[in-house]
This record gives structure tokens, sequence and C-alpha cells, in this order.
């Protein structure tokens, strides 16, 4: 390996050694020297949102694939694992949901990697805190005594699916929340409902970072490329619990949403019903006696009859009859 030259975007650096840190925050210039020293220890290496040249200064380092690098460039790939010469490639999403009024959003952070034999080299494409992945390291550095890239990776997919599966599962509480509102009588309110469709939504875009992580991670563990040894096997199986787990809760949560929202809807138009039918009976019962009275053509002189104020008295009761069907009918919500 020759001296790495410095990528110019922000960088963070760490050297590993049989799972403690050696070295952090040194230049990345110095990665080649640093490997020399300690042949036993594994790199981790963190690019914020570089640009071309940066990737290709590493990867002349590395030995990257150009498609590997252009593909760590580009923004929006999918979740995967791409396997090269000397290295593999895999893409992956951090999210977080929020699921305030008036609708929940969810935020997601593409992470792309490359995995070497003695390094990670995580790529990130948004701004993001990697504090709680090196806490994950940190607190884990007991189950690898024999170091190596396995771990490093294993922290990164365990931060990755534990946040998947937090998000799924804040997502299906705030649908025990709507559940009740949703199944009102007469149907919900309007921002309920609005509520409803963006929970439905932001599932089916949870769901596509997280469907794939499953064959992600059996992809890794093959053992023809020996990443993952007989110690971390048990650690790697468990992510791939929780991925699995977060699929099926995002699955039925998906159900659930649309089942309630045909619920809704039916409640809604059987309050429609409802309301056609007492207005159905209502003008029956006033045609009836206007349709008797225009057959005979009764036009006899009523109260105030050629009067001025029998005009304004009319006019009133017109006026206040009318007033008080529009308060009737909108406090029956048929309005």
């Amino acid at each position: 390996m020759t001296e790495t030259p410095a990528p110019s975007c922000p960088t963070h650096t760490r050297l590993y050694d049989a799972g403690a840190v050696i070295a952090e925050g040194f230049d990345p210039a110095e990665i080649s020297e640093r490997l020399r020293s300690h042949p036993g220890a594994v790199l981790w290496l963190d690019l914020f949102d570089p640009d071309e040249a940066d990737l290709k200064a590493v990867a002349a380092e590395f030995r990257l694939h150009p498609l590997a690098v252009e593909d760590a460039v580009h923004d929006h790939q999918r979740p995967k694992v791409d396997h090269y010469p000397g290295h593999l490639f895999m893409n992956v999403y951090d999210v977080r949901v929020d699921i305030d009024a008036p609708g929940p959003r969810m935020h997601k952070t593409e992470i792309s990697a490359f995995i070497t034999e003695r390094a990670l080299i995580t790529v990130r494409k948004s701004e993001s805190d990697n504090s709680g992945l090196i806490r994950r390291w940190d607190a884990d550095a007991g189950i690898a005594p024999a170091g190596g890239v396995g771990f490093l990776v294993y922290g990164l997919l365990d931060l990755i699916v534990d946040g998947q599966f937090t998000a799924a599962r804040r997502l299906d509480e705030a649908m025990d929340k709507t559940e009740d509102k949703l199944l009102e009588e007469g149907g919900a309110p309007r921002s309920v409902r609005m509520y409803g469709f963006a929970l439905r939504k932001t599932l089916a875009a949870l769901r596509r970072p997280v469907e794939p992580m499953a064959g992600l991670i059996a992809d890794v563990m093959r053992a023809d490329l020996n990443l993952v040894d007989e110690h971390l096997a048990p650690y790697y199986r468990d992510i791939d619990d929780h991925a699995q787990r977060a699929t099926d809760t995002i699955d039925h949560a998906r159900e659930r949403i649309n089942g309630l929202i045909d619920a809704d809807l039916n409640e809604q138009s059987n309050a429609l019903n409802d309301v056609t039918r007492k207005l159905a009976a209502w003008a029956a019962i006033i045609a009836v006696p206007t349709a008797l009275t225009g057959f005979y053509g009764q036009n006899v002189p009523y109260w105030g009859y050629e009067r001025y104020w029998g005009f304004v008295t009319s006019l009133v009761l017109i006026v206040f009859s009318a007033a008080g069907l529009y308060v009737y009918f909108k406090r029956r919500g048929w309005l």
C-alpha cells in the first residue's frame, strides 16, 4: 500500500486492535503507515459527503472498484451488497421517524460502505451523528477478541437494523392511538383520516430500505467471504432476526392501517346512507301537502294578507326557519 492521499471532505478515523481503539482522529495520509505498524489492526475511515476526487484518492490506496466508487458518489442507491475483487460494497439506510401531528415523517441517512480485509470505509451522504455507532463499537468491544473487520461491520449493521426496528415499532404504536378515533361512529374527523393516510404512506416508504436487509445480512454472512467467523455468527443471526421482525412489523402495520381506513370509509358510507334516508323521509313528508295544495290550486288569504307587516312576518319566518335547519344539520354533521 502506498501513502494515502488526504481527502478534502470531513473525515473520522479510528484504528482497532482486537476490538480496542489504539488510535483515533489521525490524518488519513497516515493510514498506510499505521496499518504497517500494526499488522493485526483494522481501520475505520468515515467520509462525509465526499466528491469523486475524494473517493478516488481512497480508492487508489485500497484498490476499490470504479463502479463501487461511482455508486458511493451518487445518492439513492438501493440497499445491497456488491462483490468486487478484494472488497465488498454495501449500501444501507439509517432511518428515524417523527410521529407527531399533522402526520408522521421519515428521515433517512444513506450510508455506503467499502469492506476490505483490513478496513471499513463508510461514506455518509447527508448530515448524521456518528456518536451512536462509536458507542456501539465501544460497548461491544468484548465480542471481538480476534478483532477483524467483521466486528466493525457487525456494529454498523446492528445500529442500522435497530434503528429500522425502532422506527417500525413507533409507527405501530402511533397506529394504536389512531385506531379508536378511526373507528368512531359516523366516521373519523378529517384530521384523523389524513393522519391515517400519512401513516400508510410512511410505512410504504419505510419498507423500501428495511425489506432488503435480511437478504443483505445473509449475503454478508456467506462462508466464502470469510468476514463472519464462528464467534461473530450468532451476533449476525441476531441482527437478521431483528431485520425480519422489522419487516414483519411493517407488513402487519400496513394491513392494520388499510383495514382501519377501509372500516372508516364504510362507516362514513353508512352514515351518509342514514342521512340520505332521513332527508328523503322529510322530503316525502313535505312533498305530499305541497302536491295536494298544488293540485287544488289553493291560494287563500293568509294572516297579514295585503298588509306590509304580513310580508315582513313571512320573510322573518323564512329566514329563521332556514337558519334553524342549517344549525340543526350542522350539529348533526350533515353539512
